[in-house]
């Protein structure tokens, strides 16, 4: 099924001096990846996770208790290719949730959550190929052994980090997303840092819990860390994407140099919506996305202009809004700059203007 795409929000020009930075790896193959319309894979499932290695783009996902691995020559033919099973729950973790596959130092990496109700950690697998060979599961040390979710890992300005959604306690009060550094692909090294909770009120419209989740990170054309998110309850169509921009220069452990956008930027209900994007016209509950990066790298992300492809989750409208209806949508981002992010509540400067992104259905 193919669907006419709109913007959300106005056409972008490319932004001067922006392309000169020279920080960003694209080609002329990057370039000609945004296509015309969004396309709906007709993938029944949920938490996309896809990278490009070469000319071949690759993805992962939970599936009859194990992790299977798809690879086509684009991201819409994903669908259709043969989904090979890479690892089985052998000792019976339990709920195998939202695996995301990565490429670092010439192997891969999947990382997903594993357990039952409180008991859910991060594990991960590893192998020189994306189809094949991978390691029994390893369970990622992180900071305070505290129930997590949707971990993703990347390295920016010289260190290996960790990025996931979690609990402060041991009870499901809420989902915040917490940064650590890693000292390798499964262990982290110091403390774990809270840097997003869901206290705005356009991210607390679903609760019980109100959440955090799916942290995805990428890189601007100005060279900040972004870690774009989802909020709101993934069991409703108020769930939509939202950013966390680091300041220039900012420590990514230290909560006050995150500034978040002020609202969605990618969802399907205008009252939660931040000024200037628009919500969606043909699916209901976007989220839980991924940047489809060379080698899924943050260092690739493209410069002020050209779109980009992306992928996530969402209900087409139309059909009822249920975790059994979420299918994988291809889309398209880009940069918009000059865009205000806010933080409530904190002494000295509470706004900071830098780049955003825009969402292309």
């Amino acid at each position: 099924m193919t669907i006419t795409r709109r913007i959300t929000g106005i056409a972008i020009l490319a932004m001067a001096g922006a392309l000169a930075l020279g920080q960003a790896v694209f080609s002329a193959e990057d370039a000609a990846a945004d296509p015309t319309t969004m396309s709906a894979t007709g993938l029944r499932a949920a938490d996309p996770s896809v990278i490009r290695v070469g000319g071949t783009y690759i993805s992962v996902q939970s599936m009859n208790g194990g992790i299977h691995v798809r690879q086509a020559s684009s991201p819409d033919g994903l669908a259709a290719a043969p989904a090979r099973q890479v690892w089985s729950d052998a000792r019976n973790l339990g709920e195998i949730w939202a695996p995301e596959i990565h490429f670092d130092g010439g192997r891969y990496y999947i990382y997903f959550s594993g357990g039952r109700g409180s008991a859910h950690r991060m594990y991960v697998i590893s192998s020189a190929a994306a189809d094949s060979g991978y390691t029994g599961e390893t369970k990622v040390s992180l900071p305070d052994d505290k129930w997590a979710i949707d971990g993703t890992m990347f390295h920016f300005n010289g260190d290996r980090w960790f990025v996931w959604s979690g609990w402060a306690g041991d009870t499901n009060v809420e989902q915040n997303l917490y940064i650590a550094r890693m000292s390798s692909p499964s262990a982290s090294t110091g403390a774990r840092y809270v840097i997003s909770q869901p206290r705005e009120s356009w991210e607390r419209v679903v609760g019980n819990p109100f959440i955090n989740e799916a942290p995805e990170a990428i890189r601007d054309p100005n060279g900040q860390l972004h870690i774009v998110y989802s909020a709101n309850g993934s069991w409703s169509d108020q769930y939509c994407l939202a950013d966390l921009r680091l300041r220039a220069g900012g420590d990514p452990t230290y909560v006050w140099d995150w500034y978040k956008s002020n609202g969605c930027l990618f969802g399907s209900n205008r009252a939660t919506m931040m000024a200037g994007w628009d919500p969606t016209l043909n699916v209901n509950g976007p989220g839980h996305h991924t940047f489809v990066l060379l080698n899924g790298d943050i260092a690739t992300s493209p410069p002020a202009g050209p779109r980009f492809p992306l992928m996530f989750h969402a209900v087409p409208k139309g059909t009822p809004y249920n975790w059994a209806n979420r299918e994988w949508f291809t889309g398209t981002f880009c940069w918009w700059g000059n865009t205000t992010y806010s933080r409530a509540n904190v002494p000295g400067a509470n706004t900071d203007t830098g780049f955003s992104i825009k969402f292309f259905e």
